[in-house]
């Protein structure tokens, strides 16, 4: 008889419950104090029954009740095993191993939190109170504008204040420039791996994506130019630094060819770089490289904060520049005007780009471990991003894997989520950023590996 089932022998003989009952409670409490722990392999029924001195049917209804609580998992010749020993982590509205919405880390500097906060009074004390909560033209002051010239420089140096405007977040931008670049009905292309607004945004305006396959250096340059020869689309949108959700960042190489070939038959490009100001290293912008063609947008919900909604666009003209204000005045009226003054101080006094020199820091720590933890498994990652491409072996479907860890209340996202051609890819996409902890992070991601070591069947396990 083992330590565990001495001391549940020891807890049965003192306890007027039922037994099935308090068998079920004693796992509960062994995984809650990590004397069990996930994967843990239990007696068999006839076993237990033996050890404790209890019949072979009061047994399995208490591990039957286990299992109704979620607690363990059986099956036929491989045995019973505890599902998961990590009830401390709780989901998106806790904040905890929530590993789903693609959030940079929350780097816990006391001086740089000091910083933020003595700025963001600054702001609110110092300009006019008033004057921050009337109506002001869509796109920014001078100021505001000023400023994201500023901070779209490093990978736009040829920008004029008349074609940077000030929006309401990224997705805000895209959904003016698709509603603006085409109609219902109509076509733009689009990665075949994809940020899953993107897919949102063209349902809902009744525009058709074409995807364009990827190899190892981005979207495939043929399958472009042949679309824009058969299909005639309206618009090339692409992420191409830091791929959401496969890390990839595409080559110099490629983005010449798509340049040239969006050149070559005058196609529009969107170019959503939220995440290149991550790597210190990045290939120069589509912008830089089909400047007339190329909207450049970028913005601080992966560099600061989601909560920071706030964007710049640079067009590749003053006229498209005044179109796409025009658009977006319809929608969202104007940018709110009391945080583009908290995002123009911090880009004016380098508290915006000390918050992303600690962002990349606590990312590259994130990426160690997931690397000690997850690199035998193929991951595509990047050092200085906070997000991470895990592909699947056959034991798992990309949904049943999620699923899954859901109930062990570690949340990933499934390939499905991403796909823009009906063929996802066996693999799920992790965020290691938010408010969860370097310990809560690393938790999450050994119960990953322990899960994808030691896999029990998907369909038993879903509950």
């Amino acid at each position: 008889m083992s330590k565990t089932t001495q001391q549940w022998q020891r807890r049965l003989e003192s306890s007027n419950k039922p037994a099935y009952l308090l068998l079920a409670d004693l796992i509960a409490d062994d995984i809650r104090t990590g004397r069990l722990i996930a994967r843990d392999k239990l007696p068999t029924l006839r076993d237990l029954a033996a050890d404790l001195h209890l019949n072979y049917t009061t047994v399995a209804r208490g591990y039957a009740e286990a299992r109704k609580r979620g607690l363990i998992d059986s099956r036929s010749g491989t045995g019973t095993f505890i599902r998961g020993g990590s009830p401390s982590l709780p989901l998106r509205g806790g904040g905890g191993a929530e590993m789903t919405m693609n959030l940079p880390p929350e780097p816990q500097d006391a001086a740089l939190l000091e910083r933020m906060s003595e700025s963001a009074g600054r702001v609110m004390t110092e300009a006019g109170m008033y004057e921050l909560l009337r109506y002001q033209d869509f796109g920014g002051t001078a100021r505001d504008r000023e400023a994201g010239m500023q901070w779209i420089r490093p990978r736009v140096p040829d920008c004029r204040l008349d074609q940077i405007l000030v929006c309401p977040g990224i997705h805000s931008v895209l959904t003016a420039l698709f509603s603006q670049l085409a109609r219902p009905g109509e076509l733009i292309c689009v990665e075949a791996l994809t940020y899953p607004g993107v897919k949102a945004i063209a349902t809902q305006l009744g525009i058709q994506l074409h995807a364009l396959p990827l190899d190892e250096e981005g979207p495939m340059g043929e399958s472009f130019e042949h679309a824009c020869k058969t299909l005639r689309p309206k618009a090339l949108y692409c992420n191409p630094t830091l791929n959401n959700p496969t890390t990839a960042t595409m080559s110099r190489a490629r983005r010449e060819a798509l340049a040239d070939i969006a050149l070559r038959y005058a196609i529009p490009i969107i170019e959503d770089d939220a995440y290149a100001m991550l790597p210190r290293q990045v290939p120069p912008a589509i912008a830089t490289l089909a400047p007339e063609l190329t909207y450049y947008i970028t913005g601080f919900s992966k560099t600061l904060g989601a909560g920071l909604r706030s964007a710049y666009v640079r067009s590749p003209g003053a006229r498209q520049s005044q179109r796409l204000a025009g658009a977006m005045r319809a929608t969202t009226v104007m940018s709110s005007p009391i945080t583009n003054a908290l995002t123009t101080l911090w880009v004016e006094d380098g508290t915006a780009d000390a918050m992303l020199q600690a962002i990349r820091a606590e990312s590259t720590v994130r990426q160690a471990l997931a690397s000690r933890h997850l690199g035998a498994h193929g991951i595509a990652a990047q050092s200085e991003g906070f997000h991470l491409w895990l592909p699947l072996s056959s034991a798992w479907s990309p949904v049943e894997f999620a699923s899954y860890l859901r109930t062990q209340n570690v949340g990933v996202v499934a390939s499905a989520a991403f796909s823009t051609d009906g063929t996802p890819p066996e693999a799920v996409r992790i965020c290691l950023g938010g408010p969860m902890s370097r310990e809560a992070c690393d938790h999450a991601l050994r119960l990953i590996a322990d899960t994808l070591a030691h896999p029990l069947h998907p369909h038993a396990t879903v509950m």
